[in-house]
């Protein structure tokens, strides 16, 4: 949760300036992130071990996700590296989504691609090892698709006023923390899960009585 409250709050630092914005905006937004991602790192890791605990012959596909992960989350620290570097260098505010080309396919196509090889292999999962139901696996796939829509925006220029373009607001913010709310629903059922599951072990329990 605290995952994608962060993420919340991060994503709408990028639309309050026009222009170049303040080193303030752009080193803010980037340490929000910096926690985000070690944050997810530390769900896809208890995912992978919550697969494997469940059903060992998922574990593949759980180690699919959890390098997709990572290799997301590499990508985008090099990304916020580029883009705060341009800032601490800089003697007057830059806009770092414009300047920091090299930032460009790290925050929108690639981190696009992994984000989706991430939804589909972790819902494919949690679904298949019987840790949650087929909303999980359902709404990873919808997500990864409209992901993959913005693969191809490397194409379209570097206007980030443009939804759709390899450094546009929609590629690289917008659909970017769309799986953040999938991160939330999933932590969620899976507290809920081990919440029930560790109640039915209690003595006493509906479960315990039936044995």
């Amino acid at each position: 949760m605290a995952f994608t409250v962060l993420q919340v709050i991060e994503v709408p630092l990028y639309f309050v300036h026009g222009g170049a914005p303040p080193d303030s905006n752009v080193l803010t937004r980037i340490l929000l992130s910096l926690v985000v991602l070690a944050l997810l790192l530390g769900f896809v890791t208890g995912l992978r071990e919550l697969v494997r605990q469940t059903d060992p012959a998922c574990g593949w596909v759980a180690d699919l996700a959890h390098g997709a992960a990572l290799a997301y989350i590499t990508v985008t620290f090099v990304a916020h590296s580029l883009q705060a570097g341009e800032v601490i260098a800089a003697n007057e505010p830059v806009d770092p989504t414009i300047t920091a080309e090299g930032s460009y396919l790290l925050y929108g196509s690639i981190g696009r691609l992994l984000t989706a090889v991430f939804l589909v292999a972790a819902g494919h999962a949690a679904v298949r090892s019987g840790l949650l139901s087929q909303w999980a696996a359902r709404s990873a796939y919808v997500i990864a698709l409209i992901n993959l829509a913005f693969v191809p925006s490397l194409y379209f220029g570097n206007d980030t006023g443009q939804f759709f373009s390899a450094n546009g607001w929609g590629t690289t913010a917008t659909i970017a923390s769309l799986y953040a709310y999938w991160v939330l629903a999933v932590g969620i059922a899976l507290l809920r899960h081990r919440n029930a599951h560790h109640y039915a072990g209690q003595p006493g329990s509906t479960s315990e009585n039936r044995r």
